[in-house]
């Protein structure tokens, strides 16, 4: 009984950690093409609320303008995208031991919560629209639920482990 509560603890804390692992490396892949990206979502901007439209179209023609006379400027986001990949591969300590590497786990949840914060002050001083800033805390929520689910799945895991002793 014990070892199928520890095996669905287990599974239940990897899946968390997979999501976070693919969720990051998918962040992080998408911040390359980020032009072309803005150029595709621009086909469906007339779909989404004009405020949401208006600052697409206004966001890519920055995008163009500044990688047509600035194209080094868009290395500062290559270097956001290889930052994502590069906390994705951290997720991989508690993927192999979730319960010795649980702080990488507290690390994503303190990471999580510090989005908030980020938004609105860096937001605020870049002229980000409030609406915006909502949208990248959701990424806040999108990371956290798992992580929290995952810490939970840790402590029960540790806590069924001294049991059993």
């Amino acid at each position: 009984m014990k070892h199928q509560i520890q095996a669905q603890l287990l599974l239940r804390a990897k899946t968390c950690i997979w999501i976070m692992i693919v969720g990051l490396a998918l962040s992080g892949l998408t911040a390359f093409p980020i032009e072309t990206e803005l150029k595709w979502l621009l086909n469906y901007a007339d779909t989404l609320p004009t405020l949401w439209g208006q600052w697409l179209h206004n966001v890519y023609g920055a995008v163009v303008a500044t990688n047509k006379n600035y194209p080094y400027l868009s290395y500062g986001t290559d270097w956001l995208a290889f930052a994502h990949l590069i906390l994705a591969l951290l997720f991989v300590g508690p993927l192999n031991n979730p319960v010795k590497n649980v702080w990488v786990i507290e690390f994503g949840i303190i990471a999580c919560l510090l989005i908030i914060p980020l938004a609105f002050i860096a937001g605020s001083i870049r002229h980000i629209p409030v609406f915006w800033r909502v949208v990248d805390c959701m990424f806040c929520l999108l990371g956290i639920i798992p992580l929290i689910i995952c810490y939970k799945s840790i402590k029960l895991l540790q806590y069924v482990k001294v049991r059993a002793l």
